[in-house]
């Protein structure tokens, strides 16, 4: 016969999660974080989206340009998000194994994670901005950077994410290595998962996720992370579960994180992608 299951504050779990959520993604790295996100799943949000037209032109002698670069924004409408998961356990197995919850609820948090930062990351996929590139050389990401709408606070050495960073998946990332040989610099201090090296002020990281041909170069400001504080926890326990639950002695915690990522400044990354490759 099963004793009295062991009931966790809701508090202790809440932070449980929270924390896994932001040491597994480091938000302030990739994107910038807003949170103040108010209301609820299905609720919209309207958000400044700025966008820059090309305006770079090779001229001879005498010549000059025959465009300028404009900047405008456009209000777009998000819907807030709500990503939510579950985890269930016996009374029995948290007996026999005292880590079984905290294990279980750490993961919630890592599984919330990449839920979030698979919409992240499909944020930075709409770049309107684009460069075709004969190879993956020096000169491909120095005129990819160039494409960018750069600002002295891009370039801030207190931030916490250099001037760039790109995203490539591992078989174009091994093309960008051959490709650069010595031009490819090893920051130590950018030690991170997943980083590669440095180029022309570029950190490079591999992505699993990435679609092959395409190179995702962007500084932080291209995307914004709105978030509302904190992870909400529910758990049905003890004289919470139903009958049926009850009998078998089952438990259920739920985690719920409030979101929506949106890119916010199309003058912050570019798509690269190499002919031939």
């Amino acid at each position: 016969m099963a004793g009295k299951n062991t009931v966790y504050s809701s508090f202790f779990l809440s932070n449980e999660v929270e924390d896994q959520f932001n040491s597994h993604l480091n938000l302030q790295q990739f994107c910038k974080v807003d949170n103040t996100l108010a209301g609820t799943a299905g609720m919209t949000r309207k958000v400044n989206v700025y966008k820059a037209t090309d305006g770079t032109e090779k001229l001879g002698v005498g010549e000059g340009n025959s465009k300028s670069i404009t900047v405008s924004f456009t209000p777009e409408e998000y819907k807030i998000l709500l990503a939510q998961n579950r985890f269930e356990y016996y009374d029995e197995e948290a007996m026999e194994d005292p880590m079984v919850v905290p294990v279980g609820v750490r993961h919630m948090g890592t599984d919330m994670f990449n839920t979030v930062n698979k919409d992240i990351f499909a944020e930075f996929g709409k770049a309107e901005l684009t460069l075709e590139a004969a190879d993956y050389g020096f000169g491909t990401f120095a005129d990819a950077v160039a494409k960018l709408n750069i600002e002295s606070t891009d370039n801030d050495p207190s931030a916490v994410a250099p001037m760039a960073f790109a995203f490539a998946n591992a078989e174009d990332m091994a093309a960008i290595r051959k490709a650069l040989k010595d031009d490819l610099k090893y920051v130590e201090s950018f030690v991170r998962t997943g980083y590669v090296g440095t180029v022309a002020g570029v950190n490079l990281y591999t992505k699993k996720d990435a679609t092959k041909g395409e190179i995702i170069l962007a500084t932080r400001q291209a995307v914004t992370l709105f978030v509302k504080k904190g992870t909400e926890i529910e758990q049905i326990v003890g004289h919470g579960r139903s009958a049926e639950d009850a009998n078998t002695r089952l438990n259920t915690i739920f985690a719920r994180k409030y979101y929506l990522a949106a890119l916010t400044d199309k003058t912050k990354v570019v798509k690269i992608t190499v002919s031939g490759e």
